[in-house]
């Protein structure tokens, strides 16, 4: 019945011209293919598609069965008729109106939600690419509108943290990344081809099109992934691989990663399109600190680095070797402590300490941290003692003030436990050492968050040192000067604690009250930290920041409180009690 009355119609329409179809045709068409399609002669309607007499309605009218063949292959995954359907889907893109295949197909990818976007997206792809390399004309734009709907339908998708979400990809954004990569391709490689042939313009809208691509990529999903560890897993890594081929996009339309990173944040736009300037505003700062970190912290494609910078890593490279080389060959605690008069001694853990903090390389800044470590290691208790002093009043950076608070604590430990004793690291010579620990640089008024790595470290060292050393013995010299430790340390601590902890609350409330508003102008909102704006935002992002700042002083707060109960429990307790606690 379905298939006698598509047959009439297409009869009735064969004698018309082209320009002569009506709505209405276009509409009886299309229910009647559904039916056929809902009755099961797929066969039938192959046929009808395929005649060469139909071949200018199927042309103009063929568009309107896409949309039921696609929920026929997304709905019966089992149903023997499967090829059917693909063999009409193939038709139907190889036969119809490319101009309105391209809005059908769009329209279908951007029906579902949850985990039918990743379905539909890895059926169409491949016709989608077809249709598109089939438009004689606009093809930046059918690209740029492609590939817009695509990654606006992938933002959408969970981004898997761990390595067990990357394999299972439950919501296949990570087969989607890999299947995306190859529809890109081809339209990349045009734009390499075509510099010398096609027309300028429409070339440079094709690069602007794809390069906005790219940046979307760069945000979303690259900017939350989790990676593998560079080893030989990372090869699997189907987020690492897609961010590579990213990278390697932007080189080949002509904008190598070096080139963007150097030039990113000059006042002088480097974008032709105003339509791409205010895309920039919103998304070029996340876009670019993403490839900044795929490139230095995970490697990918650190290749393309300039010669002067990639010497210059090599050198470092070379440097921190031939010193692992040197240290290796001498004895632990061997390194007498009149080296370190010697300036080159003594530049060599500062140099060290530089390459830690400054360079972009992160496995030569963890190479470095090893390198420090080992030559701390390989001084005597005074050489020690010394080197410490000196990178607490020289580092300025709270992280490697944090690491030398750890070693002291370490060579208290080692101090404690020897039978003879250790005047660097007992009683006057701590003190001494402690006052440079034990105290915040601007009272109260010091950046707690700033400063929060060393502020625990060093209360660390102070519950361990009360722990470990009863008041009775004193061999620290801690509880003679208890009372400096509170009012240089523990009371500022609690003042600042209170004053930062009101301060960020209050600037949470500030911004719940105000996403509303930001929400609704879609704007990007700031938030004055410390008497610093924190960079413009979405008011989500801001939010998490601010409450990872309250977790932070928690956290100090929880470890204040621990230290000051041991003190109380300790001062209060006979000499001969065992308070037990480790």
């Amino acid at each position: 019945m379905a298939v006698e009355e598509l047959k009439s119609i297409i009869k009735r329409c064969q004698i018309l011209e082209e320009q002569d179809f009506k709505e209405e045709d276009f509409g009886l068409f299309q229910l009647a293919g559904q039916r056929c399609i809902d009755e099961g002669h797929i066969e039938q309607l192959v046929e009808i598609i395929q005649n060469e007499k139909n071949k200018v309605i199927i042309n103009n009218m063929g568009w309107n069965l896409v949309g039921p063949v696609v929920r026929c292959l997304l709905w019966n995954k089992e149903d023997e008729k499967r090829k059917h359907y693909f063999l009409m889907l193939d038709l139907l893109v190889k036969l119809c109106n490319p101009k309105e295949l391209l809005l059908g197909l769009l329209e279908l990818i951007e029906e579902p939600s949850g985990k039918q976007i990743s379905q539909i997206i890895l059926l169409l792809l491949q016709p989608l690419q077809t249709v598109i390399q089939k438009l004689r004309n606009n093809k930046a734009y059918s690209v740029g509108l492609a590939l817009s709907t695509l990654w606006s339908q992938l933002s959408l998708l969970p981004v898997p943290y761990s390595k067990e979400q990357i394999q299972t990809d439950d919501y296949g954004l990570c087969q989607c990344c890999k299947a995306l990569i190859e529809f890109t391709k081809p339209f990349v490689e045009e734009v390499i081809n075509d510099k010398e042939n096609s027309v300028e313009s429409e070339n440079e809208k094709l690069k602007d099109e794809l390069l906005k691509f790219c940046f979307k990529s760069l945000k979303c999903p690259l900017l939350t992934a989790q990676f593998f560890e560079q080893s030989k897993e990372a090869g699997n890594d189907p987020l690492r691989c897609f961010a590579s081929e990213i990278i390697g996009f932007l080189s080949a339309i002509g904008h190598p990663f070096p080139k963007m990173i150097f030039n990113h944040g000059r006042k002088k736009k480097t974008w032709d399109y105003l339509e791409f300037e205010e895309e920039e505003d919103k998304q070029l700062a996340d876009s670019m600190a993403s490839l900044a970190y795929l490139v230095f912290v995970q490697g990918i494609s650190i290749d393309q680095l300039p010669m002067v910078l990639r010497t210059e890593e090599s050198v470092f490279s070379k440097g921190v070797d031939l010193l692992e080389n040197g240290l290796l060959r001498i004895e632990d605690n061997s390194l007498l402590h009149q080296y370190l008069e010697i300036k080159s001694f003594l530049t060599v853990p500062q140099g060290l300490v530089k390459v830690m903090t400054l360079c972009p390389i992160e496995t030569l800044r963890k190479k470095s941290l090893a390198m420090l470590q080992l030559y701390i290691n390989k001084l005597d208790s005074q050489g020690k003692y010394t080197l410490f002093r000196c990178l607490l009043n020289t580092s300025n950076h709270s992280g490697v003030e944090a690491f030398i608070i750890q070693n002291i604590k370490n060579q208290i430990d080692v101090s404690l436990k020897k039978t003879h004793d250790n005047k660097w690291f007992t009683g006057p010579q701590l003190i001494s050492l402690l006052d440079l620990v034990l105290f915040l640089p601007e009272g109260a008024e010091t950046d707690l968050l700033q400063n929060s790595d060393r502020i625990m470290a060093s209360l660390n060292l102070l519950r361990y040192l009360v722990i470990k050393d009863n008041e009775k013995d004193n061999q620290t010299g801690l509880w003679t000067e208890l009372g400096k430790i509170e009012n240089n340390f523990l009371k500022p601590l609690h003042t600042g604690l209170n004053m930062s902890k009101a301060h960020y609350e209050a600037e949470i409330k500030n911004s719940q009250e105000n996403s509303q508003d930001v929400q609704k102008s879609k704007d990007l909102c700031s938030v004055t930290v410390g008497g610093e704006e924190i960079p413009n935002m979405p008011p989500e992002m801001q939010l998490k920041v601010l409450h990872s700042a309250l977790f932070t002083f928690d956290l100090i707060e929880s470890v204040l409180a621990r230290v000051e109960e041991l003190i109380e429990i300790k001062t209060k307790s006979t000499p001969e009690e065992n308070i037990g606690i480790k």
